[in-house]
């Protein structure tokens, strides 16, 4: 893996979720914060805790510290626009955390130790993977619940992203 990679990988995160984010724009607000029975209860608690992980990674990297886990809650963002602002500050501060890697830093070695205590070795590129398959998981959980509400974000596959390129 390399840096080229990882930032393509994370233009097609944000291109994605940007479909997503225009799409929710459309539903009423009880619409936002009603509980659907889908993976994290409402559409707001699936965006917010998709958000809360990304930065909670990018803060792990950047400071060592996994104190930014479950730190936002849905109540944390009473209206979609909220959620909006600080995920474009969040794109900004991935993006900008992302510029400045080196592929020898990608293939470099993040430890942790998880709150139950087990320490963890992780490679820098495995854990930025997984983030943005995390992003696709609950992507793909808000894309049902917003076709429920007739409101779908069209194709989120990686090749429609090539194909806007």
């Amino acid at each position: 893996m390399n840096t080229q990679d990882i930032q393509t990988l994370f233009d097609y995160n944000y291109w994605a979720t940007r479909r997503i984010l225009t799409a929710a724009a459309q539903v009423s607000l009880e619409q936002f914060i009603t509980h659907t029975g889908h993976g994290l209860g409402s559409l707001r608690g699936t965006l917010v805790h998709t958000l809360d992980g990304e930065r909670a990674w990018r803060k792990l990297f950047e400071e060592q510290t996994l104190a930014y886990f479950g730190a936002w809650q849905e109540a944390d963002f009473a209206t979609f626009d909220l959620l909006v602002q600080q995920w474009q500050a969040d794109e900004q501060a991935m993006r900008t955390y992302l510029a400045q890697l080196s592929d020898d830093a990608l293939n470099g070695i993040i430890s942790y130790t998880t709150p139950e205590g087990a320490y963890r070795e992780r490679v820098l590129w495995h854990c930025l993977l997984h983030l943005a398959n995390h992003g696709t998981q609950h992507r793909s959980e808000a894309a049902a619940i917003l076709t429920g509400y007739g409101r779908s974000p069209g194709d989120l596959d990686f090749t429609a992203f090539l194909n806007e390129q």
